[in-house]
């Protein structure tokens, strides 16, 4: 049974999912005998929280509820723990919702532990314990606390900017805006009750942001900052009201914190490369970068940052979690010594163009032969996730979608005219090779 995603398992919440949430919890309370469990601000998460709570805690392990928290907040408190839970579909529509699986150094759970956690769903495998083993869940509300103040230990100064605020009513809400109002910032908020409702298309993408980019304007803000639902995503707007691209910020984020290896996913941007870093690249998802820190820092490997393209960005220093609570307050110091227009301005652009066509992974074999011809013509395949076709002016990504039966291109070059080249020919092979199957099997 295959249940997680590149970051989790999401689903749109019905009584099969619920059904399906008791279950998960039970073989999490199987293998974790002491669980912190965090919730964002959906109006279902309570149900899918007491549903989660069931399972685990009929297995006999011990539980403690940290309240309506982000996801960074929950991963730093998962520390005491043995594992942590959050409820949470971070940026999917409200309908939605969903579970992370956290270990105690920040990292979603590794391909081993969601395989184990599947076979035990599958096989009804999960036993519980007998009643007087059966204990109640305890409150954490500490966690918040906790949190905030390991991000000031690194940020002492006052921040004096004048900073607006867009946490879509998630569960940054609740921790960003008392973070940045703690470091001395004048906080113009926007959205930042958590209501459980979102007035805005809640990833933080910039069509979804037209109410940030004018109240920056408007209030002659030296910045703004959008979240997701639960806090793991930042976007930037900078002090003329333009949307700072997530491969910008991760190539600033990695200078600022002094980066010799920056670690990020297949289809980040080639400007990381330009800039110098010895760069690392996988899967696409979040928890394919953290998996990689978490390898790198076993062998005690330092200087190293994390991030992709979605506005995830991991401290190892803190946690292996995703963390836009601290990564608001980095860019918000960022911006006291610097202007960020000026700095972004400072960092190469290329163009990039992405899409996708109806297809399965079927259709991947087909599509990789065709591919190799061109490795002919001074190409290199890479085949981390889906197909990736480097050469020294740019590169095409073709990969399966792992939520809708498409497949996805993206392709980046030095020149527009290189980069629909390089697009165009990724379609042209998808098309063909579709086109080959429909005729073998007519």
């Amino acid at each position: 049974m295959k249940l997680f995603g590149s970051s989790g398992i999401r689903r749109v919440v019905d009584r099969e999912f619920l059904q399906l949430t008791f279950d998960i919890g039970l073989a999490v309370g199987n293998s974790y005998h002491s669980v912190v469990l965090g919730c964002d601000t959906r109006t279902s998460s309570d149900a899918m929280r007491y549903a989660f709570l069931s399972g685990l805690l009929s297995t006999g392990a011990a539980a403690a509820h940290a309240g309506v928290i982000p996801t960074p907040t929950l991963a730093y408190a998962t520390r005491h723990f043995e594992a942590g839970a959050m409820i949470t579909a971070s940026h999917n529509p409200p309908q939605y919702n969903g579970i992370k699986l956290i270990n105690p150094d920040g990292s979603a759970f590794d391909s081993t532990q969601r395989e184990q956690v599947e076979q035990m769903v599958s096989t009804k495998s999960s036993k519980t314990a007998r009643w007087e083993e059966i204990k109640n869940c305890t409150d954490y509300p500490e966690a918040v606390a906790q949190h905030v103040e390991r991000i000031l230990a690194d940020f002492p100064t006052k921040l004096k900017l004048k900073v607006v605020v867009d946490c879509g009513c998630g569960a940054a809400s609740a921790v960003t805006p008392y973070l940045l109002t703690r470091l001395g910032c004048d906080m113009i908020p926007l959205n930042c009750q958590p209501s459980g409702y979102f007035p805005r298309e809640i990833e933080p993408v910039p069509e979804n942001l037209g109410e940030l980019v004018s109240t920056v304007k408007s209030e002659g803000a030296d910045l703004g900052v959008a979240h997701d639902g639960d806090g793991d995503r930042i976007a930037v707007v900078d002090e003329k009201g333009r949307f700072v691209a997530a491969d910008k910020l991760l190539a600033l984020f990695a200078r600022q914190l002094g980066a010799r290896v920056v670690v990020t996913t297949v289809d980040a941007s080639m400007l990381i490369d330009e800039l110098g870093f010895e760069v690392i690249r996988t899967r696409v998802g979040d928890a394919f970068v953290s998996d990689e820190l978490r390898r790198r820092a076993a062998r005690d490997i330092e200087g190293e940052f994390g991030g992709e393209s979605s506005g995830c960005f991991i401290f190892p220093r803190v946690s292996l979690c995703p963390d836009a609570i601290y990564a608001a307050a980095k860019i918000v110091q960022i911006a006291s010594e610097h202007r960020i227009s000026a700095l972004v301005d400072q960092i190469p652009s290329y163009p990039i163009l992405r899409g996708a066509v109806p297809g399965d992974k079927a259709t991947m074999d087909e599509v990789e032969n065709s591919l190799k011809r061109q490795v002919e013509s001074g190409g290199r395949l890479e085949t981390t996730d889906g197909l990736r076709l480097a050469f020294g002016d740019g590169w095409l990504l073709i990969r399966p979608s792992g939520t809708e039966p498409k497949i996805r291109i993206t392709a980046e070059a030095t020149s527009e005219k290189r980069a629909e080249q390089l697009y165009n020919l990724g379609l042209k092979t998808i098309e063909e090779c579709l086109a080959r199957e429909e005729r073998a099997t007519t």
